[in-house]
């Protein structure tokens, strides 16, 4: 298997030199939000909806006195928008009295707050603070982990497990995102374009 990853993770890189996280954001506050409201939409869609957002919403002061109902309409494109909205006001508010309004820098502070769990934490933790306490699994990730055959879990906490066993620490920053380019260029969710992949004799799921 370590021979796998580590080709596997050769090949994607050269196919992807410049993989990054694709959400815009300019400090922590800003990674939070975007990552919260990134839930279930797309990337491309919550950067249309931070690119006002964020000139409105500055400081965690500003979230946390929103007005819950014109923050709801503010973000409602990117879908579950009462829950999102919810979230980041109480994430706020708790960074506010909890954390003397910075966002914390750990993962077990970041996992207290409102709508953060591991994914989220970890997308915060690697982008803001450059630092590396495990692997983002979003949806791309999840279902090219588990298509390839790098794990047999569909269980976000447990395929992250999995990865963290395989992947060398070193590549925990850059290999969700190696993941997450060719998930949306080659492996697609409904017709993966087999015949395109780098990939493809590393892969146990050819379609």
């Amino acid at each position: 298997m370590n021979c796998k990853i580590s080709k596997i993770i050769q090949l994607l890189q050269k196919e992807y030199p410049e993989a990054k996280t694709a959400l815009e954001f300019s400090n922590p506050l800003e990674i939070l939000v975007a990552t919260i409201l990134s839930a279930q939409c797309t990337d491309e869609r919550v950067n249309k909806v931070t690119s006002p957002l964020f000139k409105k919403y500055k400081t965690v002061d500003d979230y946390a006195n929103a007005d819950i109902k014109k923050f709801e309409q503010e973000i409602k494109s990117t879908g579950f928008y009462k829950m999102k909205a919810k979230n980041i006001i109480n994430a706020a508010k708790m960074i506010k009295e909890k954390f003397s309004g910075k966002i914390p820098d750990n993962m077990e502070d970041l996992l207290k707050l409102p709508g953060v769990a591991r994914k989220t934490a970890n997308v915060v933790l690697n982008n803001a603070y450059g630092k590396v306490e495990g692997i983002v699994v979003d949806t791309h990730v999840r279902r090219l982990s588990y298509r390839i055959g790098l794990t047999k879990n569909t269980d976000p906490p447990k395929i992250e497990q999995d990865l963290m066993k395989i992947v060398p620490k070193d590549k925990w920053l850059v290999f969700p995102y190696l993941l997450i380019n060719h998930g949306r260029k080659i492996c697609t969710a409904r017709k993966p374009l087999c015949e395109k992949c780098v990939i493809k004799k590393y892969c146990e799921k050819n379609f």
